[in-house]
């Protein structure tokens, strides 16, 4: 029954085998050293609880082979190292401003050509001598939420340059929503320490691929720089699994009816939610995007102040709602101009929304965005 169940079944059921013990949750294996006989040799190689973890996320993506990372952007680092002096990445415009500095420090430090394009329209440019050797996006985009065609980039780009890894950071999308494998990526990757974390609890990342040689390359760079994930970290990802699905499927209900919300705001000028084409992305929940008009954008710390609902960490697609300001937040270790150049400004902010009940949160935004909120927050500047 489990090997032709669905994927959320097959995963809340999948055990890595510790013996005859048969515990209803594997065990922490907090152990950096195994037998000589043992599959798992060193924690630096391999883990009982990573190695769960892995097959866990490749069962929920359909992925052949999975390689756990001690964080998301160690598990980009390990995608860029595949690429060699004189070749060119093909970067989406649209990302995480840390992603974007990476890649940039990356093809600096080893002589790598990189192409800015925007990915979400169909004809891209691609310049005929660029020897493109990956190409490098997240769908929906960061900011923005615009659907990127998994299927036609990797069909454009291999017509051209048919050895070339088409990889996408599916962070937002999660394996629920997205399987870019199944749309003709050659990697997937995730940031774990978002939805497949859900608590804030915890870091890590992961690789996913259905090429074997790619995924040993992988494993010997995760092994040799040191870039393995924790076995506590691993094993908090394992257990919250289990809750990914119902967590989705309870924050894309509230992330609709708070978008329809948002959208009679005065002070919201738009509201950025992706596209939901039903064969590429099948659903979402959680993250969107909303521009204020103008004048709201400076008050960013004032609305923030006022919110009792909403967090303002780092964090994000957990249980509880947060607010954040992508210009000094997410994207502020890139410059003006390449903020300009992306689109964005003070008065965009990004909503991500939690397990709350819908109607707390429209209150509490009521009070900020709402009619009356401008003389609410003039009376709380004085104070």
């Amino acid at each position: 029954m489990i090997n032709g169940a669905h994927p959320r079944t097959r995963m809340i059921h999948y055990r890595t085998e510790v013996g005859d013990a048969q515990p209803a949750v594997t065990p922490l294996f907090q152990s950096s050293a195994f037998g000589v006989g043992s599959p798992y040799f060193y924690t630096r190689k391999n883990n009982p609880n990573i190695a769960e973890f892995e097959e866990a996320v490749c069962i929920m993506e359909g992925a052949a082979h999975g390689v756990a990372l001690s964080t998301g952007m160690a598990a980009i680092k390990v995608c860029l190292d595949l690429v060699r002096p004189g070749q060119t990445i093909l970067l989406s415009g649209l990302l995480y401003g840390c992603t974007v500095k990476l890649v940039k420090r990356h093809c600096e430090r080893y002589g790598i050509r990189l192409a800015l394009r925007d990915l979400s329209v169909k004809d891209f440019q691609l310049d005929a001598e660029e020897d493109v050797a990956m190409a490098f996006f997240e769908t929906p985009t960061n900011p923005f939420l615009r659907t990127i065609d998994i299927a036609a980039v990797a069909a454009r780009v291999k017509a051209r340059c048919p050895n070339a890894l088409v990889i996408v950071d599916n962070t937002w999308a999660t394996p629920v929503f997205q399987r870019p494998l199944e749309c003709g990526a050659d990697i997937s990757l995730h940031s774990a320490t978002k939805y497949l974390s859900g608590h804030s609890d915890v870091m890590g990342g992961v690789v996913l691929t259905n090429d074997a040689e790619l995924a040993e390359l992988i494993r010997q760079e995760r092994f040799y720089s040191g870039m393995v994930m924790d076995p506590f970290a691993a094993w908090l990802l394992r257990r919250s699994l289990n809750t990914i699905y119902v967590r989705l499927e309870e924050q894309g209900k509230t992330t609709e009816r708070m978008v329809a919300y948002l959208r009679t705001l005065p002070k919201v000028a738009e509201v950025y939610y992706p596209h939901i084409d039903g064969t590429q992305l099948t659903g979402y929940g959680g993250i969107i995007f909303v521009q204020l008009r103008e004048e709201s954008g400076e008050s960013f710390s004032k609305i923030v102040s006022n919110l009792s609902c909403f967090g303002s960490g780092t964090g994000m697609a957990c249980v509880s709602s947060m607010i954040a300001q992508p210009y000094t937040g997410s994207h502020a270790s890139m410059d003006d101009a390449e903020k300009e150049a992306m689109g964005l400004n003070r008065g965009l902010i990004r909503f991500c929304f939690g397990l709350e009940r819908p109607e707390d949160l429209m209150a509490d935004l009521e009070s900020v965005l709402g009619p009356s909120s401008t003389r609410q927050l003039e009376t709380a500047s004085r104070v």
